[in-house]
C-alpha cells in the first residue's frame, strides 16, 4: 500500500515484459542506481520557451543552455534533502540535462519511491523490475518529473541485419545473371550518393551511442588501411554509467553494431573525430548517454548517430518525454541527431495487428533514417527501391507516430494519417534514407571476420558522416536539420533520389515524401551546393563558438617535511 502523502509520477506505469514472471524479491541490500529528471527552471524575463527558440532558428552554447534551461538549483536542493531523508546518495548532477543520479540499496529505493523491486524471468531475459507507478512525496510533485533505472530490463535493440546464408546464395546467383545485387564498401555507397569530393569532415566530431559490445583499435586500423584511408580516423570512448568498450567476440552480438557504426562514419568522414559513448542497455543508461553526448563540452560533437531503438509502445510515457527533451536540447545547441528507423517494417516487430514506429527515431528532434535496396555501379544508380525482405531479412521501419503530433515543418509533406484505428495525424518517419538491405549491404570487419551487414543501423552513421562533411565545408553546424530538409531542400531538384517503388508492409512508396524512405537517399553534392546558396541560408545563424574545454588542474608539488 502506498504511504500517505505520496502521489504517482504521471506516465511511470510499468508492466512486465511479455512472458516474464516475478521470480523473487530483490535482496534489500542490492545496489541500485537511478536517474531522476527534474522540471525545467522557470523562464527568466524576455526568455523564450525552448520550442519557440528552436522554431526561430536560434542556438545556444552548451553553457548558455545549461544556465537558461537547465535545472533550478532550488529544485536540486529539494532532491538533496529527499535523498538524505531516505538514505540515498547523489552520485552525479547534470545541470544542463536536469538529471540527478541517485545510488542506494533496493530497500531504500522501495521506501523512497513506494515501489516493490523484484527479479523477473522470461523466455529471453532476466531483469530487475517493478509494476505500476512510481510515487513521490506530495512536496516533490512536479519537481521530479521522471525516474529512470529502477527497472533495468534490456531497453533497446540494435538495427543491423546480416543476410541469411540462403539469401546470400540467391543474391549471388542473381548477381551472376543480371548484376542486380551485390555488396559495397562505405566508400562505394558514398560514391553512388555523390558525397562531396574532397570533403572529409575535418574539424568535426561525430558522437556514436552504443548500448553494448565494443571494438579493437587494431581491427579498425586494418579495416581503414584496406580502404586506403590513412591516417585512420581518430576514435575514442566515453564511459557512461560504467559502460565500457567490451568486445564480445561474436559477430551475432553488439560488436557488429559498434564496428558498423564506426567503420561507416569513419570511412565517409575520415577527417572527423569519432567519440563512442558506451552505456548499459537500460532505460537510464540510454537516456544518460544521449544527455552526455549532447552536453559534452570537451568533445563538442556536432552530429550524433544512434542505431538503437524499439517500438514506441514499449516505452513508458515518462521515457518518451525524457528522451524527447534530450533530443530537443540537441536541437537547441546545434547538434544533428541521426537515428535508425528500425528493421522490422511498419509493425516494428510488434505482433498486435497494428502498425508501430521505432523510437527515438520518431522524435520530432531526430533525423529518422530509413532503408533502401541499392543497385549501383560507381556513381551510377541502376535501381533503388524500398528495402523489404520480410519475413526473413527485415524491412525498413516507417510510419506514423502514435505519440508525437505532426510537426509544423512536415505540414506540407502530405504525411498521411495513421492506418491504425483513430487515424492519428502524427509525426511521419523516416525523413531520409540510404542503402540498408543486407543483400546490398556494407562490407565491414568485425571480430576478425569480413562480413556484409545491412539494416538502418548503417544509414544513421552514413548520414552522420555526410552531415559532418557538410559542416566542415560550410564552416558551421547544420544543427536541427529537419526543417531545412522539408521547407527548403525538398524543393531543390535532384537533392534526393526519390524512391517510388516498394513498401514496408503498411505503407507504400510514392512520389515525394513517403512513410518508407522519407524524401529518399541523398545526392550529396547537390545538397551541399543548395545549403551554400539557400536564402535565407540555414548557415546564416550559425551556432555560437563551442564551449572551451575545461581547464586541466595542475597538481601542486608537495614540500618535503
Amino acid at each position: 500500500m502506498t504511504a500517505k502523502g505520496y502521489v504517482a509520477i504521471p506516465g511511470s506505469v510499468r508492466e512486465p515484459l511479455p512472458g516474464a514472471t516475478k521470480s523473487r524479491p530483490c535482496d534489500p541490500q542490492e545496489p541500485v542506481q537511478v536517474t531522476a529528471v527534474l522540471r525545467p527552471r522557470p523562464l527568466g524575463k524576455k526568455m523564450k520557451p525552448l520550442s519557440a527558440l528552436i522554431a526561430n532558428g536560434e542556438r545556444l552554447t552548451r553553457t548558455q543552455y545549461e544556465a537558461r534551461y537547465g535545472a533550478d538549483p532550488k529544485d536540486v536542493q529539494q532532491v538533496r534533502a529527499f535523498a538524505r531523508a531516505h538514505g540515498l546518495k547523489i552520485s552525479d548532477i547534470n545541470q544542463g540535462a536536469r538529471t540527478v543520479q541517485l545510488k542506494g540499496s533496493a530497500a531504500a529505493f522501495n521506501n523512497a519511491f513506494q515501489v516493490e523491486l523484484a527479479h523477473y524471468e522470461g523466455p529471453q531475459w532476466t531483469y530487475r523490475g517493478r509494476t505500476g507507478s512510481i510515487y513521490l512525496p506530495a512536496g516533490l510533485k512536479g519537481v521530479i518529473i521522471a525516474v529512470h533505472g529502477l527497472d533495468n530490463r534490456p531497453h533497446a535493440r540494435p538495427h543491423f541485419r546480416i543476410a541469411s546464408n540462403a539469401r546470400r546464395k540467391t543474391k549471388a546467383r542473381a548477381k551472376a545473371k543480371a548484376s542486380t545485387s551485390g555488396s559495397y564498401t562505405p566508400l562505394q555507397v558514398a560514391q553512388a550518393y555523390d558525397f562531396p569530393a574532397g570533403a572529409s569532415g575535418q574539424g568535426q566530431t561525430i558522437g556514436i551511442i552504443e548500448l553494448g559490445g565494443g571494438y579493437t583499435q587494431s581491427e579498425l586500423s586494418t579495416y581503414f588501411s584496406a580502404l586506403g584511408i590513412s591516417p585512420a580516423p581518430s576514435v575514442s570512448t566515453v564511459s557512461v554509467d560504467n559502460g565500457q568498450n567490451q568486445p564480445t567476440g561474436s559477430t551475432n552480438g553488439p560488436d557488429t553494431e559498434v564496428m558498423l557504426d564506426i567503420e561507416v562514419a569513419g570511412s565517409v568522414a575520415p577527417g572527423a573525430k569519432i567519440v563512442v559513448y558506451f552505456t548499459p542497455n537500460t532505460d537510464s543508461g540510454f537516456l544518460d548517454a544521449i544527455n552526455q553526448a549532447v552536453g559534452d563540452k570537451q568533445n563538442n560533437p556536432s552530429v550524433i548517430s544512434i542505431s538503437w531503438g524499439g517500438p514506441e509502445s514499449t516505452y513508458t510515457a515518462q521515457s518518451l518525454q525524457s528522451y524527447n527533451s534530450a533530443l530537443q536540447a540537441a536541437a537547441a545547441v546545434g547538434v544533428t541527431v541521426c537515428v535508425a528507423a528500425g528493421d522490422d517494417g511498419s509493425t516494428d516487430g510488434v505482433t498486435d495487428g497494428l502498425q508501430h514506429v521505432d523510437f527515438p527515431s520518431s522524435s520530432p528532434y531526430a533525423l529518422a533514417c530509413g532503408g533502401t535496396h541499392l543497385v549501383a555501379s560507381g556513381s551510377t544508380i541502376s535501381t533503388e527501391t524500398v528495402w523489404n525482405d520480410l519475413p526473413s531479412d527485415g524491412a525498413t521501419g516507417g510510419g506514423i507516430s502514435s505519440t508525437f503530433p505532426l510537426p509544423s515543418w512536415q505540414a506540407s509533406a502530405h504525411v498521411p494519417p495513421s492506418v491504425n484505428p483513430g487515424n492519428f495525424v502524427g509525426r511521419g518517419i523516416p525523413d531520409v534514407a540510404g542503402d540498408a538491405d543486407p543483400g546490398t549491404g556494407y562490407q565491414v570487419g568485425v571480430d576478425r571476420s569480413n562480413i556484409v551487414v545491412g539494416g538502418t543501423s548503417a544509414v544513421a552513421p552514413l548520414w552522420a558522416g555526410l552531415i559532418a562533411c557538410f559542416n566542415s565545408q560550410l564552416k558551421t553546424s547544420l544543427g536541427y536539420f529537419n526543417p531545412t530538409i522539408y521547407q527548403q531542400l525538398a524543393a531543390v531538384g535532384g537533392a534526393f533520389h526519390d524512391i517510388t517503388s516498394g513498401n514496408n508492409g503498411g505503407y507504400k512508396a510514392g512520389t515525394g515524401w513517403d512513410a518508407c524512405t522519407g524524401w529518399g537517399s541523398p545526392n550529396g553534392a547537390v545538397i551541399l551546393q543548395a545549403l551554400g546558396s539557400l536564402s535565407p541560408s540555414p548557415t546564416s545563424n550559425p551556432a555560437p563558438a563551442p564551449d572551451p574545454a575545461p581547464p586541466v588542474k595542475k597538481k601542486r608539488k608537495r614540500k618535503n617535511s
